[in-house]
C-alpha cells in the first residue's frame, strides 16, 4: 500500500517526467525528429531507489547512475524492475568488474586502459551479453571533467571495435561551463559522424542534460541524461 508521502512524491515525479517528455516532443518538432528516437535515461544520483521504484512504475526504462557504490547498490535492490542502467560518470579502472555486472551500457570510455579493463572483466563476469560503451568526446580540455580528446576518438573507437566482449554503440560529451551547448553538441555531431564513417553501427550520441537538452535534440542526440529535471533538486548531502 502506497503511503500519502511516497503517493506525493509519486505524483511529483509524474508530473515533472511528464514535463521533460513534452520538452523532448516540442524539441524534436522543432527540427523535425521523431521523439520514438530518443532515450531518455533518468540520471537518480543522491536519489534513493524507491524513487527507482515509482519511476519504473511510470514507465521510465532507462536509469543513468555516475557512482559505482551508489549504482551497484541501487541496482541490485531494483533488480526486478527490469531496467536498463547506464553508467555515466567517470570510471577508474578498478571499478571495472562491479560496473560491469549492472551496467548495460557504459557511457564515458576515454582511455585504452579502460576499455582493456572493461573489456577483460566482462569477459570474466559470466555476462551472457556484451556490454555496450560509448567514447566520452571532451569538448573543451579540462582533463578532470574526463573524455578523450577529439583527436583520439577514432583510436579508442577502432579499440573498442576490435574487443572481444564491447560493443561500440556511439559517443558521449558533456557541455562545457560556461559555453554555448549548440555548438558544444555541433562539434560532437560531428566527431560522430567520423566515428559512424569507420563504424556504421555507432549510431549513437548521448548528450543533453536537464538544462540543455533542446540543444542536445537540435544536434542529433539519441540519448537525453536528465536528472534535476525529473528527480528535482539533489539532497544536500549528495
Amino acid at each position: 500500500m502506497q503511503t500519502s508521502g511516497s503517493a506525493d512524491r509519486r505524483a511529483q515525479l509524474a508530473g515533472n517526467l511528464q514535463r521533460v517528455h513534452d520538452r523532448i516532443s516540442t524539441a524534436c518538432a522543432d527540427v523535425g525528429r521523431d521523439p520514438g528516437e530518443i532515450t531518455l535515461v533518468v540520471v537518480t544520483k543522491t536519489f534513493p531507489a524507491s524513487d527507482v521504484a515509482l519511476l519504473a512504475d511510470l514507465g521510465v526504462t532507462d536509469v543513468g547512475e555516475n557512482r559505482d557504490q551508489e549504482a551497484a547498490a541501487k541496482a541490485q535492490a531494483c533488480a526486478d524492475l527490469r531496467l536498463r542502467w547506464h553508467f555515466v560518470g567517470q570510471l577508474q579502472t578498478n571499478k571495472a568488474r562491479s560496473v560491469v555486472a549492472y551496467a548495460d551500457l557504459v557511457h564515458s570510455v576515454d582511455r585504452g586502459r579502460l576499455v582493456t579493463a572493461l573489456d577483460q572483466a566482462t569477459a570474466r563476469s559470466g555476462r551472457t551479453t556484451r556490454l555496450g560503451v560509448l567514447v566520452q568526446v571532451n569538448l573543451d580540455g579540462v582533463p578532470d571533467r574526463g573524455g578523450a580528446e577529439p583527436g583520439e576518438v577514432g583510436a579508442l573507437a577502432d579499440q573498442i571495435a576490435a574487443s572481444d566482449q564491447l560493443d561500440l554503440g556511439g559517443v558521449m560529451a558533456v557541455a562545457p561551463l560556461g559555453s554555448e551547448p549548440a555548438r558544444a553538441f555541433a562539434e560532437l555531431a560531428r566527431t560522430a559522424n567520423r566515428v559512424r564513417h569507420d563504424h556504421p553501427g555507432a549510431i549513437a550520441i548521448s548528450a543533453g542534460m536537464s538544462a540543455d537538452l533542446e540543444a542536445a535534440v537540435a544536434a542529433g542526440a539519441t540519448h537525453l541524461r536528465v536528472g534535476s529535471g525529473v528527480l528535482g533538486r539533489r539532497p544536500s548531502s549528495g
